[in-house]
């Protein structure tokens, strides 16, 4: 009767774990002027928000980000941000880290045609665009890509290689 006791506590605990989870300082379910794009018809500041993770799984040994918007009237989404090859160490990112350069930290070409961080710029008029941020814990040291690596290669690349992901999904229209 004890170890079935302990075993119904030990399970109990596990369903309420807190799992991987993804987090931000700045993102509140809206986006704000300090994450919309300074361009394409859009006065934004183009500042990339803070994120922070906890929990990751066991066997992670680097991480990756992205930001996406899959309502974007182009049939395949929008990618507004992709960064890999985080050391399992970092578990965060600052507010604007995603509009520097970094010489171990990779931030590919965006569907801006820039590398970095570029912010929400829904077309006027749509409804409110879904803004998904996503870490991924992956279970290699560093993905062998370039900045220069397309949206859809450096993708791939991290689902062959994620173990776990936590999204946060803000909005943003205009």
């Amino acid at each position: 009767m004890k170890k079935i006791c302990i075993g119904l506590i030990f399970s109990v605990g596990l369903l309420f774990a807190q799992g991987f989870t993804l987090s931000s300082n700045d993102i509140q379910g809206q986006l704000s002027n300090e994450q919309v794009f300074n361009g394409f018809g859009c006065t934004g500041k183009n500042i990339s928000p803070q994120l922070s993770w906890k929990d990751a799984p066991k066997g992670t040994k680097s991480f990756a980000i992205t930001a996406y918007d899959p309502d974007a009237p182009t049939g395949s989404g929008w990618w507004h941000w992709v960064v890999f090859n985080i050391p399992k160490d970092k578990t965060s990112l600052e507010k604007g880290f995603g509009n520097k350069e970094y010489s171990n930290i990779i931030q590919s070409v965006t569907d801006y045609g820039k590398t970095g961080f570029g912010g929400a710029c829904p077309p006027v008029g749509d409804k409110a665009h879904r803004y998904i941020f996503t870490v991924y814990a992956l279970d290699i040291d560093k993905l062998d890509l370039n900045k220069n690596a397309s949206t859809a290669l450096v993708g791939y690349m991290i689902n062959a290689h994620a173990i776990e992901k936590s999204s946060i999904i803000a909005y943003y229209g205009r």
